[in-house]
């Protein structure tokens, strides 16, 4: 009798703990929820639920192993196996909330100042991703402590992962390429860029593909994976302005000093004009080569945004025809002098 009074006592303080420490539990988080720092709401958040249901679980065990009465055939019920494999939970409920959460708020406050949405969709698999390997090593743990044999679930469990990596490899690499590209950060939205043999402004980065916007308003879709290998040339990056170089060809006999002030006045309208030429760096024109049939140059002018490449060149180009013509320079083309000798 003395047994089973000791344990309605010990039943009845544990409850009143529990009572408590729910109340404590909720007064903690109102007091987390007032600091700066997130990682406390989490902590109390992860631990509060769990640890009650513990200290329930610990005083319901320990009254009935104290009061003696439960029948002889159910006294395996008893053995701390059981008891360890509940713990075994309830702690992880503990790691897997505070790694979902942890996820959830922090990872989400670093996506959001990135103009992606790859990461946002990578810390969604993360969030469930943690919960699942979480629970699968718990849910092992739990077998192993109650003394069932794990092995072949395991080596089904490889199989099944082997088969499930082998048939998703391409979304895998795709998907890892998007992550890739998201950390490293070699380009970002509306940026100008070169892969491989296309040209174009980025439009969108997805989980599994990056599109371009080429100059000819048509859509290019590149899998992740590829852009991953692939050398990728940033018109934006590290600055919009872009380095233009002009080659002009003269005939030979030509008055270099004059062409090259010509060329320099050329560039000079263009920085005047609404050609979108910068005045700094300045202008530069270089006498490159003898050439077969010509004297080659170089116009070298700094466009204010990479996407002015061809206005520039536009206009510069159709400068140099009229002044040329006007000052009687010739602009060689390619031809083959032929001389007959006569015996």
């Amino acid at each position: 009798m003395g047994n089973v009074l000791s344990s309605i006592l010990l039943l009845f303080i544990g409850v009143s703990g529990s009572i408590v420490l729910y109340w404590i539990y909720h007064w903690l988080l109102k007091r987390a929820d007032s600091t700066a720092s997130k990682i406390d709401d989490i902590l109390v958040a992860a631990i509060g639920k769990p640890l009650i249901i513990a200290v329930l679980i610990l005083t319901v065990y320990f009254s009935i192993v104290l009061s003696g009465l439960i029948p002889d055939r159910y006294v395996y019920l008893l053995d701390s196996k059981y008891l360890t494999a509940v713990y075994i939970l309830l702690g992880t409920w503990i790691v897997s909330s505070f790694s979902y959460n942890f996820i959830h708020l922090y990872g989400r406050w670093m996506s959001s100042r990135t103009e992606s949405e790859v990461d946002d969709r990578i810390i969604n698999v993360l969030e469930i991703a943690v919960k699942y390997i979480i629970w699968f090593v718990a849910f092992l743990l739990v077998l192993s402590t109650l003394e069932i044999d794990i092995t072949p679930l395991l080596a089904g469990a490889g199989i099944a992962g082997v088969a499930v990596a082998l048939a998703a490899q391409d979304i895998l690499s795709n998907f890892f390429g998007g992550a890739l590209i998201v950390m490293d950060k070699p380009f970002k939205m509306n940026d100008r860029i070169k892969i491989d043999e296309y040209v174009g402004d980025v439009v969108s980065v997805g989980p599994r593909s990056t599109r371009l916007q080429t100059l000819d308003y048509q859509l290019v879709t590149i899998p992740n994976s590829k852009i991953a290998n692939s050398v990728i040339i940033n018109y934006a990056l590290p600055e919009v302005r872009l380095k233009i170089k002009i080659p002009v060809s003269v005939a030979y006999g030509s008055d270099v000093k004059r062409v090259k002030e010509i060329l320099i006045e050329i560039a000079n309208e263009a920085v005047e004009s609404p050609a979108c030429v910068l005045s700094y760096p300045p202008p530069g024109v270089y006498f490159l080569e003898f050439a077969e049939s010509s004297l080659n140059f170089t116009l070298v002018v700094w466009a204010k945004v990479f996407n002015m490449a061809w206005d520039v060149q536009d206009f510069i180009n159709t400068r140099i025809d009229e002044r040329f013509a006007e000052e009687g320079i010739e602009i060689p083309f390619p031809q083959v002098d032929v001389h007959i000798r006569k015996d």
